[in-house]
């Protein structure tokens, strides 16, 4: 049977974890990337919470990107900006928590998931998730992960990723350039890693870590505009003739 796509939340013992999932490689449409956004910015003022999980659901790929289904769909410029303003809202949700935020990534991420990654204050992966930017291989480019990325990873290894867009990076890579923090086996050992770290920020000064939080993101505060202006040259390029038969070619493939 093929599960729904969903996004859930649940606080416990201070610590708020928020699971998505998507039964096409846990790709994210729109409704599904609102969502998430929504949950984000939930626990960032739920009083019960002093720190955060972002987690997907299934063994396989943390997260494959936009849907393909709904780049297709795009009819205009306005849809576009709307449709590519959804990561932006995710990755902006992420950095303006006052919460401190942990990845568990339990396999491949590719354009918006290496973004998510990217957004995460601290993040813990098996060593076979491997990571791609697919974006100018469909067309586009990774125009609204770019910031996130670049500001996690540095310039040239962000280039690397943007411009070889049909190679993948191993999780050594990742770690290497500061992607992931702590590598793990398989999965038991990443959650294990993950609830550790979890509980000890649970115990922590949250006026601490909020203020952590902040120094860690200066010079960001700009993002939402910035966000928002790289949604639109997504959205105007998804248009074009030649993204439309890109993309047609990727999901035949």
């Amino acid at each position: 049977m093929i599960m729904d796509a969903y996004v859930k939340s649940l606080t416990a013992n201070n610590i708020t974890t928020i699971e998505f999932f998507h039964p096409q490689s846990n790709s994210m449409p729109g409704a599904l990337l609102q969502q998430l956004a929504d949950e984000i910015k939930a626990a960032g003022a739920n009083s019960s919470s002093a720190v955060v999980i972002v987690k997907s659901g299934g063994e396989k790929a943390f997260c494959a990107g936009a849907s393909f289904d709904e780049l297709i769909a795009i009819k205009n410029e306005e849809e576009g900006l709307a449709f590519f303003s959804g990561f932006a809202k995710v990755i902006n949700a992420m950095r303006t928590c006052p919460k401190l935020v942990i990845a568990r990534i339990q396999g491949k991420c590719v354009g918006g998931g290496v973004g998510i990654a990217a957004a995460a204050d601290y993040a813990i992966a098996v060593t076979n998730a491997e990571i791609k930017l697919s974006e100018l291989a469909v067309g586009i480019g990774p125009f609204v992960v770019g910031p996130v990325i670049e500001r996690k990873i540095g310039l040239s290894a962000f280039s690397q990723l943007a411009i070889d867009a049909s190679s993948w990076r191993n999780a050594d890579w990742a770690k290497t350039y500061g992607l992931f923090t702590e590598l793990y086996p398989d999965i038991a050992s990443v959650d294990k890693a993950v609830s550790k770290l979890a509980l000890f920020l649970s115990n922590s000064n949250p006026s601490a870590m909020q203020e952590m939080k902040q120094i860690f993101w200066q010079g960001t505060d700009h993002w939402d505009r910035l966000l928002t202006e790289r949604a639109a040259i997504s959205g105007r390029l998804v248009l074009s003739d030649f993204t439309k038969q890109a993309i047609q070619k990727f999901k035949s493939k």
